[in-house]
């Protein structure tokens, strides 16, 4: 059986994995591009820039790690990666600012080879591959290749092509890996003694970075952590000779859903791993969906297929509305998943999961699929074993109707096991005191508080963060906290003023102020910051920020901060006793207290995991989505949570696990400690050495994931980006050994993360440390309108309506017709017209047509009324738009706006079966003009040359033109009468358009008359004479003309009549 995992993100908290590893992103990508087929085995080589990294090596975005002979280009080096950068354009910049006097410096040459290069062009970009002996090798990231036969050595161009044919765009096999060959790299080869190569090695840490020396070099260096010396340069500090000749010169990834499939044995039936993220819209989650589906469709197993798509508990991710597109790509596939055999495994929690599941399970039953649904109720990777066949598929009850059931205050709420917490949420607390930062008396590192947060705790929320901020308050209500917790907002980029919440039922006024100073002036009593500042502005307000003694705590929510940046915050944050949570973090919780911005989602998942008030287990963990899964875990087998932190995904965030830890060994609330590891860094190991050395005497539970990355055939990056093992001790398999060993209690799998939970925390109750207390109802708190209306609960008559377009999904919809499908057909401005105004797509010649009529319309020079009130106006000193508009009041059947009127005369009098003849006469008796008829210059002498271009293109393509040739019939009379009595482009223009609604075949006769009805036909006169009047406008503006007044002898002056006589 073929298994497919999907992972569901919610923003900004990388819940199910960030990114995709580098082996799967590589699948992932082929499959996008349709360069390969699904594979069952394994991923092959990195084609993607700086995904993966060989062991041994630590790079980091900020710095890179060089390995090289600096006495010149031989066989094979022993690696250099940069992470966004090939092995050739690394090289090229660590040269350049790292070897700057070396010898080999300007010896640095090198060509790049792929399927595409053409050799005479490459020679004459680098004449040196004619006259020197060469190297040659694969540029894609792989190790080890000079014992993998994957370097020619001292060949001659003619040489370096015969060693290419048999391996350039051919797959090749590494250990379990498959994979093309595609980019190649030809260097100089530069004869040299063993003895003559040594290895550089430079990676950052959290404290600075390390310069890696040894004196021995080349493809059989061995194990460097071990051999070379080590030279530690601090944070902000300089590298000096003394010191690398002293110190050197001695000597010249966090997939859940993966790893429980590792865990129970899958790891070879592992087809693909993906993951979306950043709340996608239903169109993407479609396109990424149908490529899934259409990769699994493509080759049958013998056993069927599974499809997981796997998801913890989102934080603000509206789960119904992602779960759209999912669905229709399941419809569109319908016929080969069940072909296949594909079986889905559904498992998500968060904002309307119970809507996004029951719609997963509906069209599972009309579609005949076999799709299982699974909420917060179910373990998260409980549908893995399940899919595997190590567990039964349980027949659960309806879920839920809504979200908003967890919302509706029930007397029946059961009794559940509570803490020996001093006091509940609604028991009467005494005000709890911060723990101060203290001084050091020897001028040192401030004392960083113990308690981060009570029910007292302030906060300035630095940005325009008004859900966040919302979501804060309501917290605070239903913790019956007796003001909000947010006192003031920054935010910089306008003036101070006031912004509007809801306190429960009331609406409260929150300050926003454009200076920090401002705010922390006025709010002495705030000692937290949430920093929800861009990537690109948060360390300048971080560190400003830090210059306030009153702050001592700072979340930054921000993800993407540079690494450099990060360790400069540690720095000054240590020196200050400021603990910072994140970055890249969604924050941290203190039931019955205090949430940071988004932590713990929406307010059905805060009363579903009774964050409203304190339990007795704390927890700390990278991922800020795993956190939310850990309230959930939590909830459901121990008395709740006393407070959880996600120290946030980087590599070096602001606090790390054993701060917190030892904060919670510290407080008396918590009898047992969770933590939530992951591959990648040895913080964990910190907690060992605390545990064995009896630091650490509370029970801690442990698991780290990434446990399938050692069972991948590459080396894997998760989502974090400190989510990569670079040596063995990273890999979370050993940290999980090493924390077995020291005494914590760590699960087979995250799978089994809850019973161990559970069964430390029955072991403290029937100890007597943890004694049950009874549950108490938190109050309501009013549902928003606009959430009430998303899951159905109520309705409302619009104020408007329409039916031309729609702005609210991914992109502009015209009459249901999207906006890249507009240009895509190319449907012009006359087709976009026919959307917008008959919502019909339009034959091509009808479009062509509404072009021609505007560009005749555009203008008919300055003398018009129309015209001339455009420059009288724009003389006047009047702006565009009010000059436009008194050029288009002049509008009328007078002028212009005879199109409706031609239209309804002349199609009344057709419809009728009146002959022309007896319709002039008609006319002339009633005492009313012909519409359309006559021209104050044009005659049947001086024909009107726009009138003849439009007959000329109706009687060429339309269809049909009864309605005009009788408006001709009646030219003939009007102009044997008078030679200027001519039908004019107004005229023309009305009758054709008649024609063309009757005839196109895209409108019923009733349609057609309603248009002209209500003044369709007239529009187009207005449209095209707006850009004949914005053109006189501008002209005028250009001409700099100044204000106009009438001349005299162009008036006649007359007195009354009675005073003339």
């Amino acid at each position: 059986m073929a298994l497919c995992v999907w992972a569901e993100l919610d923003p900004r908290t990388n819940q199910e994995c960030a990114c995709i590893s580098p082996a799967s992103r590589t699948i992932f990508h082929q499959h996008k591009t349709e360069e390969a087929p699904l594979s069952r085995t394994s991923a092959p080589f990195s084609e993607t820039r700086g995904q993966t990294r060989p062991k041994n090596t630590h790079p980091t975005p900020a710095t890179h790690s060089h390995s090289c002979r600096l006495s010149g280009n031989s066989s094979e080096k022993v690696s250099h990666v940069s992470q966004s950068h090939l092995r050739a354009d690394g090289e090229g910049v660590s040269l350049q600012h790292i070897c700057t006097s070396a010898a080999v410096q300007n010896r640095f040459r090198f060509a790049q080879v792929t399927a595409e290069t053409n050799f005479d062009r490459l020679v004459q970009e680098h004449p040196w591959l004619l006259t020197e002996k060469l190297v040659v090798k694969p540029d894609q990231l792989i190790k080890r290749r000079g014992k993998l036969g994957l370097v020619g050595v001292n060949l001659d161009l003619n040489g370096v092509r015969d060693w290419l044919k048999p391996r350039l765009q051919k797959e090749t096999t590494i250990g379990k890996a498959k994979g093309i060959l595609k980019n190649f790299l030809i260097e100089p080869f530069v004869p040299h003694k063993q003895e003559e190569e040594f290895y550089v090695c430079i990676y950052a840490t959290r404290e600075g970075d390390y310069v890696l020396f040894h004196h021995e070099g080349g493809v059989d260096v061995g194990d460097v952590d071990a051999k070379a010396k080590k030279l530690l340069i601090g944070v902000d500090e300089k590298i000096s000779e003394e010191s690398v000749k002293k110190t050197l010169l001695t000597h010249a990834a966090k997939d859940k859903q993966s790893d429980t499939i590792c865990d129970l044995g899958g790891v070879d039936e592992l087809a693909n791993y993906g993951e979306y993220s950043g709340a996608p819209s239903e169109q993407q989650t479609y396109d990424y969906a149908k490529t899934i589906l259409s990769l699994m469709t493509r080759e049958k197993h013998k056993d069927g297929k599974v499809l997981i798509i796997g998801g913890s508990i989102a934080n603000f991710t509206n789960v119904a509305a992602t779960f759209k597109g999912i669905v229709r790509a399941i419809k569109d596939y319908q016929e080969p998943l069940k072909e296949h055999e594909v079986q889905i495994f559904v498992r998500r929690g968060g904002p309307n999961y119970q809507e996004g599941l029951r719609v997963m399970g509906e069209v599972g039953k009309t579609t005949g699929i076999p799709i299982h649904v699974f909420g917060t109720e179910t373990h998260m990777t409980a549908i893995v074993g399940m899919a595997l066949g190590h567990r039964p598929i349980p027949n659960l009850p309806p879920v839920a109707a809504h979200t908003a059931n967890f919302l509706l205050n029930t007397s029946g709420a059961s009794t559940t096991p509570a803490s020996s917490r001093t006091a509940s949420f609604s028991e009467n607390q005494a005000k709890a005191v911060q723990a101060p930062a203290k001084q050091s008396k020897t001028g040192g590192p401030v004392a960083k508080a113990t308690t981060l947060f009570s029910k007292q705790t302030k906060s300035i929320v630095w940005g325009m963060q008004t859900r966040a901020v919302q979501g804060m308050m309501d917290f605070d209500y239903v913790c019956s906290r007796s003001e909000p917790s947010v006192a003031a907002m920054v935010y910089p980029f306008t003036g101070d003023h006031k912004q509007k919440f809801y306190w429960g039922h009331k609406e409260i006024l929150v300050p926003v102020y454009k200076n920090m100073s401002d705010a922390m002036k006025k709010h002495p009593d705030v000692d937290v910051l949430i920093s929800f500042a861009s990537l690109r502005s948060a360390f300048d307000s971080t560190m400003e920020t830090m210059q306030y003694p009153q702050i001592h705590t700072i979340a930054i929510i921000a993800e993407g901060i540079p690494e450099a940046h990060t360790r400069k915050i540690i720095k000054a944050a240590d020196e200050k006793g400021v603990t910072i949570i994140g970055p890249a973090t969604v924050g941290g919780i203190k039931p019955g207290c205090f949430k940071i911005g988004n932590t713990g989602g929406m307010l059905d998942n805060i009363l579903a995991s009774k964050l409203y008030r304190p339990g007795s287990v704390a927890y700390v963990s990278r991922s800020g989505g795993m956190s939310n899964e850990l309230n959930n875990i939590i909830a459901r087998t121990t008395d709740g949570v006393f407070e959880g932190v996600a120290i946030g995904g980087d590599r070096y965030p602001g606090s790390v696990f054993t701060d917190h830890v030892l904060r919670y060994q510290d407080t008396p609330g918590v009898k047992m400690i969770v933590v939530l590891g992951e591959i990648g860094g040895t913080e964990e190991y910190k907690i060992c050495k605390a545990i064995k050395d009896g630091r650490i005497t509370k029970p801690v539970v442990c698991w780290c994931i990434g446990t399938c990355a050692t069972m991948f055939a590459s080396e894997v990056q998760f989502g974090h980006a400190g989510a990569c093992a670079n040596q063995a001790s990273e890999t979370a398999v050993e940290k999980n050994k090493a924390l077995k060993e020291a005494g914590a209690f760590v699960p087979k799998s995250f799978d089994e993360l809850g019973e161990i939970i559970k069964s430390v925390y029955d072991d403290l109750v029937a100890k007597g440390v943890i004694v049950p207390a009874e549950e108490m109802p938190p109050p309501t708190v009013p549902m928003d309108y606009s959430w009430a209306r998303e899951l159905g609960l109520i309705r409302k008559p619009a104020s408007f309506m329409t039916s031309i377009c729609d702005e609210r999904g991914q992109e502009l919809i015209y009459a249901g017709m999207p906006i890249t499908e507009v240009f895509k057909s190319e449907i012009g401005l006359g087709g976009t017209l026919g959307l917008l105004w008959f919502q019909r797509r339009l034959p091509r010649y009808a479009c062509q047509f509404i072009e021609m009529c505007l560009m005749v319309t555009a203008d008919h020079g300055p003398a018009v009324s129309g015209a001339h009130n455009t420059i009288v106006c724009a003389r006047a000193g009047k702006d565009l738009i009010s000059s436009l508009t008194s050029g288009l009041l002049t509008i009328g059947d007078r002028f212009g706006g005879a199109l409706d009127a031609a239209a309804k005369q002349f199609s009344k009098a057709f419809d009728s079966g009146m002959l022309p003849m007896e319709f002039v006469n008609k006319m002339k008796k009633d005492g009313k003009l012909i519409m359309g008829i006559g021209h104050r210059v044009k005659s049947i002498n001086n024909p009107d040359m726009r009138v003849q271009i439009l007959k000329d293109f109706v009687k060429q393509h339309f269809p049909s033109s009864q309605l005009l040739d009788y408006a001709l019939d009646v030219e003939k009379i009007t102009t044997s009468k008078k030679p200027n009595l001519i039908l004019n482009v107004d005229g023309f223009i009305g009758v054709a358009f008649v024609d063309l609604l009757r005839t196109c075949g895209g409108f019923t006769r009733d349609e057609a008359d309603e248009f002209v009805e209500i003044g369709a036909l007239n529009g187009i006169f207005v449209l095209g004479r707006s850009m004949g009047f914005i053109g006189h406008y501008l002209d005028q503006k250009r001409l700099k003309q100044g204000l106009y007044r009438h001349p005299w002898d162009d008036i006649s002056y007359v007195l009354p009549e009675h005073m003339s006589m």
